[in-house]
């Protein structure tokens, strides 16, 4: 397997543990991302090039597609809060821009396109064990066009673009761009800093994912046999534990100083993926369990890592969002 990749929201969450691994692994690395939370999360490294680039620009995206092996494409508004404050940026950058680089993409040689979807194109499910074979039935605009855009992905697939999509449960523990908007990652930032885990209802389910679990599936996806992953799908998730098992957990490790306030919710919907198909296709399976990414967050918060956690912008999209005022 040749070794140019090019990842877009490549100083994201996800991407800023990915780079360095890849880094690692001796591939070169461009990363292509419009840097609004920052541009010192990604290391300086002689095989790794950072454009600041707006993936709608597909001119300038094009040309940076020359000569690259693999696309791994991370760059979205993400998550329905962030997606709602401006849908039309949401739409323009989320669905709009996706054919038009995947297409550019395949025509300039690139042998591989990995897609980083979402889990909530399942949308609610009374099922046990929700397995990529099932309806997608994505309940809100953001969830909707990541749906057609795995749709668009498979119609470029042939045997010399191989297409992938991933559907990632919700990511949770440190990174250099943090995130501290998603559900472990909001209990643990407010147990080890207020003391206090708000519980919202607290029988629903929600699966998560470990971040250096999430790279090591890209890794998997990288690494597979074409004819494997060609126009496959695979959720990417951990065990399904419910939020008050999450809180639990979460308090298991920062102390037990920290208090559980569960107040009853409406909203008791539960999302439950099975992670099945990549464990048989791909060998893959979660190696660093949740608590792992509580105690990495624990670290970060003593170490200092994070400025002002409770309140800085940067480790909140809908804030940052809000701030910069994108268009």
């Amino acid at each position: 397997m040749s070794k140019n990749v090019l990842i877009t929201g490549g100083a994201g969450y996800v991407g800023s543990m990915l780079v360095p691994s890849l880094l690692e692994e001796g591939f070169t690395v461009t990363v292509v991302d419009l840097m609004i939370y920052g541009e010192d999360v990604l290391p300086k490294h002689p095989n790794l090039k950072v454009y600041r680039l707006d993936i709608r620009d597909i001119n300038k995206l094009s040309q940076l597609l020359v000569k690259q092996n693999i696309v791994i494409h991370l760059a979205c508004i993400s998550n329905d809060p962030s997606f709602e404050l401006n849908p039309e940026l949401g739409k323009s950058i989320n669905l709009d821009a996706f054919e038009p680089m995947v297409k550019a993409a395949k025509g300039t040689g690139v042998e591989r396109f990995i897609y980083a979807s979402s889990s909530s194109v399942y949308g609610i499910k009374d099922v046990e064990d929700v397995s990529e074979d099932m309806s997608l039935e994505p309940l809100t605009d953001y969830s909707k066009f990541k749906a057609q855009c795995e749709m668009i992905l498979n119609n470029y697939s042939s045997d010399d673009f191989t297409t992938t999509t991933i559907r990632p449960a919700t990511v949770c523990g440190y990174a250099p761009r943090q995130r501290l908007d998603v559900v472990m990652n909001i209990f643990a930032n407010n147990a080890y800093h207020k003391k206090e885990i708000s519980v919202f209802g607290g029988s629903q389910l929600r699966p998560n994912i470990n971040i250096k679990d999430m790279v090591r599936a890209y890794h998997a996806v990288i690494d597979a046999e074409k004819e494997v992953v060609n126009k496959n799908i695979y959720n990417v998730g951990d065990k399904n534990f419910t939020v008050l098992e999450l809180a639990k957990m979460t308090k298991e490790v920062i102390g037990d100083d920290v208090s559980l306030v569960q107040t009853e919710s409406n909203d008791n919907r539960s999302y439950h993926v099975s992670s099945k198909k990549i464990l048989k296709d791909l060998g893959f399976k979660p190696e660093n369990p949740l608590k792992e990414a509580i105690i990495d967050l624990k670290v970060a918060f003593e170490s200092g890592l994070l400025d002002d956690p409770l309140n800085n912008p940067k480790y909140y999209n809908i804030k940052t969002m809000q701030k910069i005022n994108l268009k």
